[in-house]
């Protein structure tokens, strides 16, 4: 398998809580390096942006109120298969279903705030990376 790129949110339920390096220390165990990472307050504009995929759902509003709601981290992450890696590692996106384990089934409060994103695809992953970071702030 080739070494490849992801990228990750903690987002604001999980920071709220101080669970960043306890996720952080479960990406890593999955094999997944940290090659960038901050932690922003989300504007509402990037919030926009960046969900602009969601928009014309019915939970939108509640997304990006929810994201600018307090500090995330974003981060990018490498290593081998690193989008299916992440994937696995975060579990299901309800954390009813997530598998024990998985940071969703560990930490999430609920389907809306479950603590972390993960890119779909490694396309998806280029163009979320390029949305937070310039090429200078990702050491790898």
């Amino acid at each position: 398998m080739a070494v490849t790129r992801t990228f990750s949110i903690i987002k604001p339920d999980a920071t709220r809580r101080n669970l960043t390096g306890a996720v952080t220390k479960m990406l890593e165990d999955a094999g997944l390096r940290v090659i960038a990472s901050k932690r922003i307050q989300m504007t509402r504009e990037q919030a926009e942006g960046f969900y602009a995929v969601h928009k014309e759902r019915p939970f939108f509003g509640d997304l990006v109120t929810f994201m600018t709601s307090g500090p995330v981290v974003v981060q990018v992450l490498e290593g081998e298969d690193a989008v299916a890696r992440n994937r696995k590692v975060m579990g299901a996106t309800n954390p009813s279903d997530a598998e024990e384990g998985t940071i969703r089934k560990t930490y999430a409060e609920s389907i809306e705030a479950n603590s972390v994103h993960g890119s779909d695809s490694e396309e998806n992953a280029a163009t979320e990376i390029d949305f937070f970071f310039d090429k200078d702030e990702i050491v790898g």
